[in-house]
Order: structure tokens, then sequence, then C-alpha cells
């Protein structure tokens, strides 16, 4: 293998494995897609214990206390129509 093909996948490696998005510029919150645009109101948590993939609307009991974490694969959803297409389902309080 040639050096620069080395260095070149080397450095994709180490960018992947540092998470991607961690070394790229932000886009300022309007231009964000919908999974990292926390001006969709909609929290889309997984659970620590089973894996499970749970949406927070506003108003349920745990949506203040919902912290959105996109290096885990959390997200934000604009409606609850995009989570559930995604395999997300409602909190059940």
């Amino acid at each position: 293998m040639k050096f620069p093909t080395l260095v070149i996948i080397s450095a994709a490696i180490a960018f992947l494995s540092a998470g991607g998005q961690a070394y790229l510029p932000s886009p300022s919150v309007g231009s964000l897609p919908n999974a990292l645009n926390p001006a969709c109101k909609i929290k889309g948590n997984i659970s620590a214990a089973s894996g499970e993939r749970i949406y927070h609307v506003p108003g349920q009991y745990w949506y203040a206390e919902s912290r959105v974490l996109p290096h885990r694969g959390e997200r934000w959803f604009c409606t609850e129509n995009e989570a559930r297409v995604a395999g997300w389902r409602k909190a059940s309080y």
C-alpha cells in the first residue's frame, strides 16, 4: 500500500472512531438536520437499561429531565409521526 493511501485511511479511521462530527464545523441551528436540531421539540432517547428507543413530547412527566445525547444515537424529532416512522415509541407517562 502506498504511503498517501495509508495516511488517508488512517485519518478516516481516526475521524470516524472519534464520532466523526466532532471535527466538522457546527452549522447554525436553523440549518441542522432534524436529528440534531433542538428547535424540533420531541426528544428521542435510548433506554440505558433496555436499549429501547423512546420519544418524549413537551408536557410529558419526564420531558424536562430528558436530555438528547447524539453521541449515544439519541436525536430530536419535529413530529410524532416522524419518530414512529423511525421506529421509536412514545413514552408511556
